[in-house]
Formats: structure tokens, sequence, C-alpha cells
């Protein structure tokens, strides 16, 4: 098949497509490369004349803010306007997001239209927000969510400004619109597919495609320090509840001065995030979260001990009962200290745990075997 894979928020759909080529199928990825974290993508629709440095960037800012007339997603728009003819004899099209090209609404439907009017098969992937996934989280009936600090503080409403764009009448339009013009719905983990079961959607669960092969998993000594590795990106700061691994961080600085190495890195790219954690022993990903994101899918890969989603609803879908494969962080300071101290001072579980976690990777998210789920539930949509 040739597949068109629309938008990369996080390296899944690199990973995808490093899979599907490997069961021989042609793949195009077109996105934005998701700013300052630089993920590949075969055709950019990245806002270049937007971003430029000096005096048309500024020009460009004080539009928006005069007229909130937001040239950078126009310039997306019409990037993408003049790529679609190329992909006319492709078999499938998938969406990372309703918003996948990162333009307004409206402008998104109408190339949608363009672009589903040659290619007949679609799926939509719900990996991240949503207007499904934020109107459930809305009702605030789960223990906690990346919704909590909004709820805790309202005043925080700007600061959630990027979920809650979703509730807005064009977003819900474009988002009902693809729902009733792509013939799967996929979801990627759990923190998606039960709020999307909860709305009432017939969804497909397919977990993240992690390529085994590309990522190496390299057993450790723990020679001198332990240590610890913490990558904020402002943009989802309090969706993820960092602020709770921040002050837990600073206790256990204290309290094991000795004995452990913290690395806070912030809106890095990529390639230099990997690099930076790489030598870490124990990563915090996020306390708000059922499931593991896809940074987090990456680290375990490598047999890092993971600070994470991974309660109950986790440990049932994948029936975990023994083997702890990754920690599961929650939002409280303390249970998060006392279980950094376990590790601290019972090193040697660091090592068995990240020997679960490779496994479980391998085992629940090899990338040629997600791949292939994909593609035969694309054949199957494509026959229907």
């Amino acid at each position: 098949m040739k597949i068109l894979l629309l938008g990369e928020y996080s390296r899944l759909h690199n990973s995808l497509k490093e899979g599907l080529e490997t069961l021989g199928h042609q793949v195009i990825i077109v996105g934005c490369g998701d700013k300052f974290k630089q993920f590949p993508v075969d055709y950019s629709i990245y806002a270049k004349i937007c971003n430029q440095k000096g005096i048309l960037n500024f020009l460009f800012r004080a539009i928006r803010k005069a007229t909130t007339l937001d040239l950078e997603k126009i310039e997306k728009a019409i990037r993408f306007y003049f790529l679609i003819d190329k992909f006319k004899d492709f078999d499938h099209v998938q969406l990372i997001n309703s918003d996948a090209l990162e333009t307004y609404p409206g402008l998104s439907r109408l190339l949608y239209k363009r672009l589903f009017s040659n290619i007949k098969s679609r799926s939509l992937l719900v990996c991240g927000d949503e207007t499904p996934i934020i109107d459930y989280l809305l009702k605030n009936e789960l223990k906690y969510s990346i919704l909590t600090p909004y709820f805790e503080d309202p005043t925080l409403e700007k600061q959630f400004r990027y979920p809650l764009k979703y509730q807005k009448e064009a977003y819900r339009k474009t988002f009902d619109w693809l729902a009733q013009n792509c013939q799967n719905l996929i979801t990627s983990d759990l923190d998606y597919e039960i709020p999307m079961q909860k709305m009432g959607f017939k969804t497909t669960f397919i977990p993240n495609p992690i390529n085994t092969f590309k990522i190496e998993y390299t057993p450790f000594e723990i020679k001198d320090k332990i240590i610890i590795f913490l990558g904020i990106n402002r943009l989802s700061y309090l969706k993820k509840g960092i602020t709770y691994f921040e002050k837990a961080l600073q206790q256990i600085q204290e309290k094991y001065l000795e004995k452990v190495e913290i690395t806070i890195t912030e809106n890095i790219p990529y390639s230099q995030y990997i690099t930076l954690y790489n030598k870490a022993h124990i990563l915090l990903d996020q306390v708000y979260a059922y499931d593991q994101g896809y940074n987090a899918l990456e680290a375990m890969a490598k047999g890092k001990v993971l600070f994470t989603g991974a309660g109950q609803d986790f440990l049932s879908h994948y029936k975990l009962e023994e083997n702890e494969v990754c920690i599961n962080a929650i939002p409280n300071t303390s249970d998060l200290v006392n279980k950094l101290s376990y590790l601290i001072e019972n090193p040697e579980a660091i090592n068995t745990i990240g020997i679960n976690a490779r496994k479980f990777i391998i085992k629940n998210h090899e990338y040629t075997i997600i791949a292939k789920t994909y593609s035969n539930l694309w054949e199957a949509s494509q026959s229907a």
C-alpha cells in the first residue's frame, strides 16, 4: 500500500512508518515536526516564513496581537494545499489528530475534503487532546486527569487553552466531520481509549509502535550515583503534573546528596533530549496518566525505570501481576519521594525493573507487529 501519515507529535508516526516499510509498504509523513522537538517528516508544512527571525517575525506577531489573525496557521494551510496533488494515488491516509494540519479548523476541513476526494480509505488516530477526550475529562469523573490542575484552579484557563480549544464549535465540527468520514477511529493508549469508550465511540485500540531494533537495551551497573532525569516541556508542564516531580526531587536531593545526580532539561530538541536521558537510570514522565506516552515507552525499551501512569487499569489491561515494568506515579509528593527513596536504597531493583520494562515493550509494542495490526485494519476497511 501507499500510505500517507499526516501529522507528527511524538515520533509515533515515524516508528509506524519504519514498521510499515519493513513490511513492504510505501509511506510518506507530512507535518510540522512539532516545533522545538524537530521530528523528521518527508514533506514539511512548517511555517518557515512566519518563523523567520527579524522584522518579518515581529510584523507577523504584531498582526496576530492586533487582529488575532494567525498567519502561521494560514502559511501551514497554504503549504499543505500545494502538496495535496502529490497524494492522488495513495491507498490510505491516517491523521494523527483532527488538528493534524495545525491550521484553522475551517481551513482544515476544506483541505481534508480535497485530500479525501482522492483517498477513500482513512483513519483518525486519537493519541492526544481531542474533542471527545476533553468532553469526558470535563465531567471530572476520574480520580485525576490532565485537567486536574484546571479544576483545582480555574484561573489557569489560559494555560489550558490548547486542550480546551477542542471545546470550541469549530474544532468540534471538524472532529465530527472526520468521525463520519474516516472508517477507523484508533486509540493508542488507555488515556484515550477509556474516555472514547465512555463517550460512546467505537474505537480500535492499537498500542504505540516502538522500534526495538533501533532502540538498544544495554544492562547497566550503578557504579557511582543514581542518575534521575526530568525533561520539561513548558506547554505540557501543568498537564503532566511536573510540579510534583520538582518538589519530590528537592527532597531527594537533600536526602541523598551523595547518592544521586539529578538532570533537568527544558524545551530541547528530541535528538538532544534522547542523548541526555540515555545516561539516566530513572526517568520522571507524568503523574496524571493511566498509561504510558510515546517517550515513556522509548525509555522503557532502553531499560530505564519510568515514573508514569501504571495503575490498576494498566495492570489489568496488560495482565501484569508480578513483574513490575514501571513505577505508577500519582499526584502525591510524599508517594513519589517514598518510591524514589526505595529505588535509591535498593539499586538492584532498578536493573530488575529495567529488564522487565524491555520485555514488556517487546511483547506489547514491537513496531513491526503493531504496523501489521494497522495495515490489517486498513485493508479490512478497504474491502468492507
